[in-house]
């Protein structure tokens, strides 16, 4: 059944359609903005359903899950989903849904903070582990900080705790910071030390730099900040670092193209629709976003103007996945297949269906 098959990894759906909604908010294009507002939260409540629904039901395909390190890693999808969703809430006005959010998301991702890696790789009998590192593993990465994005996105707004979410904020930068380094050695490893063919040039490897790019988004949304003590005294540090992030996620761009084209143009990877194609349309829309809010806190106007270019790019890639998405589930969930026609040897009897 197609719930039992769920990709952990699919609330990158979630991820792409908000971060699109909120680039478009931000250059004014309201009302595509709440097309893709609408989309995303239809398919943050669906997901959020079919994911408890694999629960309850193949609870069996759900712990394989856990103990895969080439999808655990997935799950922190949702943790990213429910953020990016809170955040654009929050561009409208609605902070309290935001902040519930924000709350839902936080414990997730110290839940799965401490359980993933243990249950996916620490855990495992089966060695060298190393050999199933990918392009998932950046997702953690993008979990922390899209926790510090929405913890800078209220934190002007809730002046009673503004010195705690400043905490929050500038921790969880730090830590997917630290996180990137490390998913970055594993997976680097991995590609010089272990076979390595087209097929497993998985889309999600695009998070690489998606992951950079939300580490930007993050310190450029920390670096306008109220004035508390955490931020003040990292404040420059963090401006600095997030230009720095920037400009090698805006160097990792044309090597992922090349990557694209050699697996699918050179060694012929048939290109289909598959739910990872959303770590794809996430990280270019991620960018987009970065660059114009780097742009804006830090008088960049050039990486801002690179921002909105990258935008238009996102969302004709998102039209693509998007429309590949609904045609693949027509066809695999809703589509009733043909009833078989009677044989030969039936025909020949007169035998009808």
């Amino acid at each position: 059944m197609a719930v039992e098959g769920l990709t952990p990894g699919y609330f990158a759906l979630v991820m792409a359609t908000g971060i699109l909604s909120v680039g478009t908010h931000l250059e004014g294009v309201d009302l595509l903005s709440e097309v893709l507002l609408g989309v995303c939260v239809a398919s943050f409540v669906v997901l959020g359903a079919l994911t408890v629904w694999r629960f309850l039901a193949y609870r069996s395909a759900v712990v394989d899950d856990f103990t895969d390190p080439r999808r655990a890693f997935g799950f922190f999808t949702f943790v990213a989903g429910t953020n990016v969703l809170g955040v654009r809430l929050g561009l409208e006005g609605w902070h309290a849904a935001t902040a519930v959010l924000l709350a839902v998301a936080g414990l997730a991702w110290l839940a799965l903070g401490y359980v993933v890696p243990w249950t996916a790789v620490l855990g495992r009998q089966e060695r060298p582990v190393l050999a199933t590192a990918n392009g998932t593993w950046f997702i953690w990465v993008v979990a922390s900080q899209s926790v510090a994005v929405a913890a800078a996105t209220i934190e002007p707004v809730y002046e009673s705790v503004r010195r705690e979410l400043a905490v929050l904020a500038v921790v969880s930068w730090s830590v997917g910071v630290f996180l990137y380094a490390a998913a970055g050695v594993f997976v680097a490893l991995r590609l010089m030390l272990y076979e390595f063919g087209p097929e497993d040039l998985t889309p999600p490897y695009w998070v690489s730099m998606g992951a950079l790019a939300i580490t930007v988004l993050a310190g450029a949304r920390i670096v306008e900040m109220a004035d508390a003590p955490m931020v003040r005294v990292t404040r420059d540090l963090i401006a600095g670092v997030a230009v720095l992030f920037w400009a090698f996620a805006t160097w990792l761009i044309p090597v992922l193209v090349a990557a694209g084209w050699w697996r699918h143009i050179s060694r012929r990877v048939p290109l289909r629709y598959e739910a990872t194609l959303w770590s794809i349309v996430f990280p270019l829309g991620m960018y987009a976003v970065a660059g114009i809010y780097l742009g804006r806190a830090d008088d960049l106007p050039v990486v801002a103007a690179i921002g909105r270019i990258e935008l238009w790019v996102a969302l004709a890639v998102w039209a693509i996945v998007f429309t590949a998405m609904a045609r693949h589930v027509v066809n695999t969930v809703f589509r009733v297949p043909a009833e078989p026609g009677p044989t030969r040897a039936e025909s020949d009897l007169g035998v009808s269906g």
